[in-house]
């Protein structure tokens, strides 16, 4: 077992012309953690993820991968990690269980072939070229191939994107699967139910800075107190007295969604109700919730993710 962090960045920074794409981040992920790395486009985290894995060198700051720095011991990283980006080249003519095997040769150990197909779920794809395959079965494959090396690092860079619901569920699996193994991961992902599942903790990235680093349910208890209202809404919103009702202390307008957080639930649907009997508001659905890890980034950031 490893007692130093799997993953260990300080001051990490990097500019592009007049963006600071990553501005002093620091962090670190223990071994057999899962950590999610979570912001809107452009927070940084791209450049985080590739600054990890040695393939952007940022400008200053320090990083440790498993105890090593890629100056002088990148082949020595690259043998223990494996990672999974977004866009992954394959080679269009090859079997999925070519492919496979290619990958495995480029490390001095490897996972039999159909062991990492059937852990993603791709047996009845094995001998279809690549090409032929949809695009969440190309996600799927691409998972396979960072998990070809059984590596002791996984970075896995919106992985279920593409997926319908049961492989989605099916790779949350995999990942318990890797955590339980002992494995570290970390996990970019657009949602935040699957950040509030699978991982131990999360940091919320925005403008090139952490704003935020917790476990999900310390995120959520140290940011909210209130109860969340979610209605469908129909024509026009009264926002202003919407946000002015009893109870609620922030008010969201999004693409016909009034999102009300309100300490007094209660006080608040009666002020809602009340608009609706005076003609000033009409819903055809209305939500009333716990707050989640996606309200805190709603919170935090004035935004949902896919902003």
């Amino acid at each position: 077992m490893m007692t130093q962090a799997a993953v260990d960045v300080r001051d990490l920074r990097k500019q592009y012309g007049e963006v600071r794409a990553v501005d002093g981040v620091t962090f670190e992920i223990a071994a057999g953690e899962v950590f999610g790395l979570l912001g809107p486009n452009g927070a940084g985290k791209t450049t985080t993820v590739e600054s990890i894995l040695g393939l952007t060198r940022p400008d200053s700051g320090t990083i440790r991968v498993l105890g090593m720095k890629h100056e002088g011991q990148s082949q020595q990283i690259k043998a223990r990690i494996g990672a999974q980006l977004q866009t992954t080249g394959l080679y269009a003519r090859l079997t999925v269980r070519e492919l496979v095997n290619l990958f495995a040769q480029l490390f001095p150990q490897a996972r039999p072939a159909d062991e990492v197909i059937a852990l993603v779920g791709l047996e009845e794809k094995a001998k279809a070229r690549s090409s032929a395959l949809s695009g969440g079965q190309k996600q799927r494959l691409a998972v396979a191939l960072a998990l070809v090396n059984d590596p002791d690092l996984v970075f896995l860079d919106e992985p279920t994107t593409g997926l319908d619901p049961q492989a989605r569920r099916a790779l949350w699996d995999v990942i318990r699967d890797l955590k339980a193994a002992g494995k570290t991961v970390l996990l970019t992902t657009h949602y935040m139910e699957e950040a509030e599942q699978l991982c131990d903790r999360v940091a919320i990235m925005d403008h090139g800075r952490i704003i935020a680093l917790d476990t999900p349910a310390a995120l959520i208890n140290q940011h909210f107190k209130e109860t969340a209202i979610e209605l469908v809404a129909i024509g026009e919103q009264p926002r202003e007295r919407l946000a002015a009702l009893a109870g609620v202390t922030q008010a969201i307008f999004e693409n016909g969604r009034p999102l009300l957080y309100s300490t007094d639930v209660p006080r608040t649907m009666a002020g809602l109700f009340g608009l609706v009997e005076m003609g000033d508001l009409a819903f055809k659905d209305m939500t009333v919730r716990q707050a989640t890890l996606e309200d805190v980034f709603i919170k935090l950031t004035g935004r949902r993710i896919r902003s």
